[in-house]
C-alpha cells in the first residue's frame, strides 16, 4: 500500500526519513551528503513524486521507494 507523504504527522515523517538516512549502505552516489542534506533531498522526492511511502500490512511496517520501484 502506498502512503502519501501528507498523510503522516510531521514527526512521523521526518522519523522514517531519519531512519532511512541511517542505514549502512545507503548509497548517494560519488558525493559525500551529510545526513541533513540526505534527508532534505528525500523529503524533496517525496514532494516530487519519485519517491514514495509504502506500508506492508502483514509486516506493519514502512520503507521508502521509488516510482520505478512501485510499478514492478
Amino acid at each position: 500500500m502506498i502512503i502519501p507523504y501528507t498523510e503522516l504527522s510531521k514527526e512521523a515523517l521526518h522519523a522514517l526519513i531519519e531512519d532511512f538516512v541511517t542505514r549502512d549502505g545507503t548509497d548517494y552516489g560519488w558525493d559525500e551528503m551529510s545526513r541533513q542534506d540526505k534527508a532534505t533531498h528525500l523529503l524533496e522526492l517525496l514532494k516530487s513524486g519519485d519517491l514514495l511511502i509504502s506500508y506492508n500490512e502483514d509486516t506493519e511496517t514502512c520503507g521508502l521507494l521509488t516510482k520505478e520501484e512501485s510499478a514492478q
